[in-house]
């Protein structure tokens, strides 16, 4: 190891502490920072970013697969399209699924990531087995190929194998369609212990579990998924689909007695292991107690404006304090900037009113929301990404100082004009990932190879 291949110098860095001048940032052989040095000399030999440097953003919620099928479904095939009829087309699609096409979405997407500023995704992974429903001979088979997606890609990985069992509530039996999807309990855990085994977790890679939904679970297998999870891994993270649809909530009602997030909330120990995904619908009681309890909230605006799901409360949300981080989802946009300007516009749509989740102590609305939203993915992915700090992974992110949204900006005008002006290219010009720069100039080093993989795999998914 060598200082000058393991150090980064920044005229201007974003910390978590603020802004500073002049800072010396280095990592060890495991990509973890060791030293995050502000108003320091440039030793000599060390590279100089080539502007303004920020922590990667982690994105807390991916379904890889669907990267393939994005911008198929916008026509009318319903008179009432909603998600449910999305989700019909989506399960089509799902069946067509080969290991080989699921690595190739999956590398493209992930290099499309990197280039967007996510330098961590949370994979909720739900096609496990072939398109018959029968497990590979290698149970792990679609897991090891997302692992090794995002290995050639070079960004961190927090695999989360889905766990379904049920159509709906109250024990409806699966769909001839979900037949891939559907394992037990026990063979969730097997896969869990089969991949420690085999791919030891590190920092750049980590395991958890994802009960799909409270419809698609029962009460006990939710507690005896959890119970054994923590058995392994107490600190594993643990990500669930909630509250999405007012159909969803409405049916849990129906079988449970209480809406969804009052449910989790009243009969499982949420802490800061868990991502509630969407987490749409709430009573403002239910908001209150979710930020109170730690768990992060992963919110995806692009893909909750997709389907029509609703506009998550965020002015209430971020002012009980809430942990949150956003997720690309279904991928119709893998843009970061993206999802934190829609998820501030929502609120401003619904309240009419600017700046909405801004507060008197964080006035600048977007250096509030990018800071939160690392904190929160960090929490989600259960890896040290949360910014640029010592023991945190070197994930940054360099911005080109001399774009025209940025030009002439000082320090608390940057993420402004990073996510609130969208003209031209992308103003984030290097990307690294684990103290390995995987995107230089706008260019990731693997997109070439991606994009002729991802072209094959689309002729044989859509040919």
């Amino acid at each position: 190891m060598t200082l000058s291949t393991h150090s980064l110098f920044a005229e201007r860095a974003l910390l978590p502490e603020g802004w500073r001048r002049n800072v010396l940032l280095r990592w060890d052989a495991h990509g973890l920072l060791s030293s995050v040095e502000a108003d320091a000399l440039p030793p000599e030999g060390v590279k100089r970013a080539a502007g303004p440097v920020i922590a990667g953003m982690p994105n807390l919620h991916s379904h890889a697969f669907q990267r393939a099928m994005a911008g198929l479904t916008e026509y009318l095939g319903h008179p009432q399209d909603s998600f449910w009829s999305w989700r019909s087309l989506m399960y089509r699609f799902a069946g067509r699924l080969t290991p080989d096409t699921l690595e190739a979405v999956a590398r493209q997407l992930y290099v499309e990531m990197a280039k967007a500023g996510y330098t961590s995704v949370c994979e909720f992974h739900y096609v496990h087995h072939d398109a018959n429903g029968k497990p590979y001979a290698n149970p792990a088979e679609h897991c090891e190929r997302l692992i090794a997606a995002a290995a050639d890609a070079g960004i961190g990985l927090t695999l989360l194998p889905v766990l379904y069992q049920q159509s709906g509530f109250g024990g409806k039996p699966p769909l001839p369609e979900q037949a891939r999807f559907i394992a037990s309990t026990d063979w969730m855990l097997d896969l869990l212990a089969r991949l420690r085994r085999d791919h030891p977790q590190h920092a750049g890679l980590r395991y958890g579990v994802a009960p799909h939904s409270l419809r698609a679970v029962t009460p006990a297998t939710l507690e005896a998924l959890r119970s054994g999870l923590h058995g392994a891994d107490p600190g594993a993270p643990i990500h669930i689909h909630i509250a999405e649809q007012t159909k969803e909530v409405d049916d849990c009602v129906a079988e449970l007695g209480k809406r969804p997030v009052r449910w989790l909330l009243d009969n499982q120990p949420l802490d800061e292991r868990w991502c509630l995904v969407h987490a749409t619908h709430m009573t403002p009681d239910e908001t209150a107690d979710l930020a109170a309890s730690g768990a992060v909230a992963g919110i995806c605006p692009t893909t909750e404006a997709n389907l029509g799901d609703g506009i998550f409360d965020g002015v209430n949300y971020l002012a009980a304090g809430g942990n949150w981080g956003i997720g690309s989802d279904s991928h119709v946009s893998v843009s970061l900037v993206e999802e934190l300007r829609l998820l501030e516009y929502s609120q401003r749509l619904r309240d009419r009113r600017r700046n909405a989740l801004a507060s008197a102590d964080a006035p600048v609305v977007a250096d509030r929301l990018y800071a939160q939203a690392v904190a929160g993915g960090a929490l989600a992915t259960g890896r040290p990404v949360a910014g640029l700090a010592i023991g945190q992974r070197a994930d940054l992110l360099v911005l080109d100082a001399e774009h025209p949204n940025l030009a002439q900006r000082v320090a608390d005008q940057l993420l402004a004009g990073l996510v609130f002006c969208q003209h031209g290219e992308t103003p984030i010009r290097d990307v690294y990932a684990g103290g390995r720069r995987i995107v230089a100039e706008r260019r990731h080093v693997s997109e070439a190879a991606a994009a002729r993989g991802y072209r094959q795999a689309l002729a044989e998914l859509l040919g």
